[in-house]
C-alpha cells in the first residue's frame, strides 16, 4: 500500500474540490442572499486542508495499485461528503446540525436525493444552487472527472477508474487511453446537461430552476429547488416530458451514447440487449402504474398517464423526483414503486440500483435452472444478444446479489435498532442503498424526523450504493490489508 501516494492524490483531489465552492459564492453575490461568507470559509478550510495533506508528500511518485484505487475511491467519497457539508453547517439558513449537514452533502454527492431540509422555496439561492451542483458532480463521479486531470500531474488513473465505473464488466474502455475515456464521459455528460437545461428553460422554467433541475436530472439525483419537487411544474406537461426524456437518457449506458454518436449509428441503442430490457421493463411498469391510478380513480385518465409515466421513469432511473405525494397512492402501489427502484438503470449510467443488466442476467440464469429441471442434460448458455456471457460474469452477478441482499437486511435491522419503525426502516434503507431518495413512513416527506443514529446508517447505505457494494466493503476485509 503506497500511503504517501494515496495522501498525495487525496490532497490534489481535495484541492480541486475546493474550487467547486467558488460558483456558489458568485450566485450568493448575484442574488445578495448574504451566504457568501459561509461558502468562502468552507472554500478556505477545504483548500488549506488539501494543501496541508499534499505538501509533505508532493514528491511521492509510484504507480497506483488496485488496492490503492479502492482506498482512495472509498475514503474520498466519505471525506468529500464531510467537507461538502461545511456550507450547510456554516450558513445561517437552513440551520442544520453536523449530522444533518453531512447527510445532505453525502445524499447530494451520491445522487440519492434524500433530504433533511424543508422550506426549500424560502432558502437562499446559493444554498439551492449548491445542492444541485453537488448532485451534478456526484453524477459523473468526482473521481472519474479527476482521472482526466491527474495524468498531467504524474498520477496514473486506471485503478481509480476500475474502482469507480459501475457495471459488471469494469475493464472495458471506450477509448484506448484512460484519460481519453474520462474526457469522453465528461463531454457526453456536459452536452446532456446543457441540452437538458435548455430544454427546461424552453419549456417554461426560470433560468435558475432550469440550471438546478438540469444538474439533478442528468445526474439522476432528485434534489429540487422546490418542496413539491417536479410537482411544482406538474401543470406544464412539456416540462414533464423534457424531464422524462433526460432521465431516460441519463439512465442509459454512457458508453452506448459514446458509440452511437461517434459512429453515427443510432440504431445501436436498439441492438443493445440491456437497453432493450431497460426500456421494456420501464414501459410495462409505466403501463401498470397508469392503469392502477386510473382504475382506482386517483386521477382522470390524462393525469394518470402524466403522473404514472413520470413516477415510473423517475423510480426506474432512481432520479427520485416526485410529481405528487405517491406515498398516499392506493393500496400497495407505493411499495411497488420503491421495489422497482431496486432494478435501477443501465450499467455505466448515472442511475443507481442493482442495474438492469444484472437483473436481466439473473432472470436468464433463473430460467436456465428451470429448464435444467426439465432437461437435466441440456446445455443452455446465457447470452446477451448474440454474445455468450462468461461463467465468471454470471457468478459475479450472483455474488453481487447475495452481498446486496445481505447488506440490505443488516442495514434494515440496524436502523430499526435505533428506534425507527419497520416500514420507515425498510423503505429508507432500500431507497438509500439504491440511491433513489423517496421513502415511506416517517420519511415520506423528508428525512429530517429520523434520529441521528439512523441517519449515519443511511449515509453508509448511500455510499454502499454509490460505490456498488464491493468497492466499499472490500476495504473492510482482512485479506485486503494483507501483504
Amino acid at each position: 500500500m503506497h500511503f504517501a501516494v494515496i495522501a498525495r492524490v487525496f490532497g490534489i483531489l481535495l484541492t480541486i474540490f475546493s474550487l467547486t465552492l467558488l460558483p456558489p459564492i458568485a450566485v450568493s453575490m448575484w442574488y445578495a442572499d448574504q451566504t457568501e461568507g459561509a461558502f468562502a470559509t468552507a472554500f478556505a478550510i477545504t483548500l488549506v486542508t488539501g494543501l496541508l495533506v499534499w505538501v509533505p508528500v508532493h514528491n511521492a511518485r509510484a504507480d497506483l495499485r488496485t488496492r490503492d484505487g479502492f482506498v482512495i475511491t472509498s475514503l474520498f467519497w466519505a471525506v468529500l461528503g464531510t467537507f461538502g457539508a461545511l456550507p450547510f453547517y456554516l450558513s445561517a439558513q437552513p440551520e442544520l446540525s453536523i449530522t444533518d449537514s453531512i447527510f445532505e452533502s453525502i445524499s447530494g454527492l451520491t445522487t440519492t436525493g434524500a433530504t433533511v431540509i424543508t422550506g426549500l422555496d424560502d432558502l437562499p439561492a446559493s444554498i439551492l444552487y449548491y445542492r444541485q451542483q453537488l448532485q451534478w458532480l456526484g453524477g459523473i463521479g468526482i473521481v472519474v472527472i479527476a482521472v482526466a486531470i491527474l495524468p498531467m500531474l504524474g498520477v496514473g488513473g486506471m485503478q481509480l477508474y476500475k474502482a469507480e465505473a459501475p457495471g459488471p464488466v469494469k475493464d472495458a474502455k471506450l477509448t484506448p487511453r484512460i484519460t481519453e475515456t474520462a474526457k469522453a464521459l465528461f463531454l457526453i455528460y456536459v452536452i446532456l446537461t446543457v441540452l437538458c437545461i435548455f430544454g427546461f428553460w424552453w419549456a417554461g422554467m426560470t433560468l435558475f430552476d432550469a440550471v438546478g433541475h438540469g444538474f439533478s436530472t442528468v445526474a439522476n439525483g432528485g434534489f429540487s429547488t422546490h418542496d413539491a419537487s417536479m410537482g411544482f411544474f406538474a401543470d406544464n406537461q412539456m416540462i414533464m416530458l423534457v424531464s422524462i426524456f433526460f432521465m431516460i437518457a441519463a439512465g442509459t449506458n454512457f458508453g452506448l451514447h459514446f458509440f452511437a454518436f461517434t459512429n453515427r449509428q443510432f440504431l445501436s441503442y436498439w441492438k443493445d440487449a440491456e437497453f432493450k430490457f431497460f426500456m421494456l421493463l420501464m414501459a410495462c411498469f409505466s403501463a401498470f402504474v397508469i392503469f392502477y391510478l386510473w382504475q382506482f380513480h386517483t386521477y382522470e385518465l390524462e393525469e394518470s398517464i402524466v403522473h404514472g409515466t413520470f413516477q415510473a421513469v423517475s423510480v426506474m432511473t432512481t432520479a427520485g423526483f416526485t410529481s405528487d405525494n405517491f406515498s398516499v397512492w392506493p393500496t400497495f402501489l407505493p411499495f411497488v414503486l420503491l421495489l422497482f427502484g431496486f432494478a435501477g438503470g443501465c450499467a455505466g449510467s448515472t442511475a443507481g440500483g442493482i442495474k438492469s443488466i444484472r437483473v436481466m442476467l439473473v432472470v436468464k440464469a433463473g430460467l436456465r435452472e428451470l429448464n435444467r429441471l426439465v432437461h437435466p442434460n441440456a446445455v443452455v448458455p446465457i447470452k446477451l444478444g448474440k454474445k455468450l456471457v462468461p461463467t465468471k460474469v454470471t457468478e459475479a452477478v450472483w455474488g453481487f446479489f447475495a452481498v446486496f441482499l445481505f447488506s440490505f437486511v443488516i442495514l434494515v435491522v440496524a436502523v430499526m435498532a435505533t428506534g425507527v419503525d419497520f416500514v420507515t426502516a425498510l423503505t429508507t434503507v432500500g431507497s438509500c442503498l439504491n440511491n433513489l431518495g423517496p421513502a415511506l413512513g416517517e420519511a415520506s416527506s423528508h428525512y429530517g424526523d429520523i434520529n441521528d443514529n439512523a441517519k449515519w446508517f443511511l449515509m453508509f447505505a448511500m455510499l454502499l450504493g454509490r460505490l456498488e457494494i464491493f468497492t466499499l466493503l472490500v476495504i473492510f476485509t482482512p485479506a485486503f490489508w494483507r501483504h
